[in-house]
This record gives structure tokens, C-alpha cells and sequence, in this order.
């Protein structure tokens, strides 16, 4: 059950800043919502559980290897550690035939700020406890 409420905030914050930010987006036709949301959840999906296997496998060895940037910025260096992720996440993606792509590292960081928190309160929301 973790997994899936896992699964569904990383989706929903996706979605979000996809929505917020012109840089970031899902291929697919732009037709009415309905199609659209067809189009795009399967796709919305597979980055989701790319990100999830990132998150889980690649982000913990980078963050160790920056660990003298992020204690020299007192935290700070994790923001381009997650917008350089998001990136990474975008490339995978691309690579493997997902229509799914990030513009530039500005764009990466914004829109991953908009990810952490609304995985955050979505993961709130869904909790069991």
C-alpha cells in the first residue's frame, strides 16, 4: 500500500508541475481534458516510477558524493542535487521512448520544489496514520 500511495503522490505532483511549469511537459495530443488525461496518465505513470527508482538508487550516491557542497551551503546544494535528478529523470525517460521532458536547469529546479511539496502533502493526506 506504500508503494501505491507513493506512486500516486510523485503522479499527482508530476501533473502539478507539469501544469505550472511551460518547461516541463508530457507529449500527446492537446485535445479536450478527457483525451488528454487518457493520453497522458500511462506515461505519467512510467516517469513516476522512474523517479520513484531514482529516488530509491541514484539520488542517495549523489547526495553522499555532495556531501561537502551541501554542508560548505549549509543545505542549500540539495536544491540543484534534486533539479539535476529531475533532469536525469527527463533523459531516462526520453531514452527509453517516454514522451516526457524537462527544459533547463531553472526549469528542473522550480518544478522540483513543486514536486517536493506536493509530494509531501499529498503523501499527507494518504498516510495512514
Amino acid at each position: 500500500m506504500r508503494f501505491i500511495s507513493q506512486l500516486l503522490s510523485t503522479m499527482a505532483a508530476l501533473a502539478v508541475s507539469a501544469w505550472i511549469f511551460d518547461g516541463i511537459w508530457f507529449g500527446g495530443a492537446a485535445e479536450p481534458f478527457a483525451d488528454e488525461f487518457a493520453d497522458k496518465i500511462v506515461p505519467l505513470a512510467l516517469v513516476a516510477v522512474i523517479m520513484w527508482l531514482v529516488s530509491s538508487v541514484v539520488t542517495p550516491i549523489v547526495k553522499l558524493l555532495s556531501l561537502p557542497f551541501v554542508i560548505v551551503t549549509l543545505g542549500l546544494f540539495l536544491f540543484v542535487v534534486n533539479a539535476a535528478m529531475l533532469l536525469f529523470v527527463g533523459w531516462l525517460a526520453d531514452s527509453v521512448g517516454i514522451d516526457f521532458h524537462v527544459d533547463g536547469f531553472w526549469t528542473a529546479l522550480g518544478g522540483s520544489i513543486v514536486i517536493t511539496l506536493v509530494q509531501r502533502v499529498v503523501s499527507g493526506v494518504l498516510s495512514d496514520d
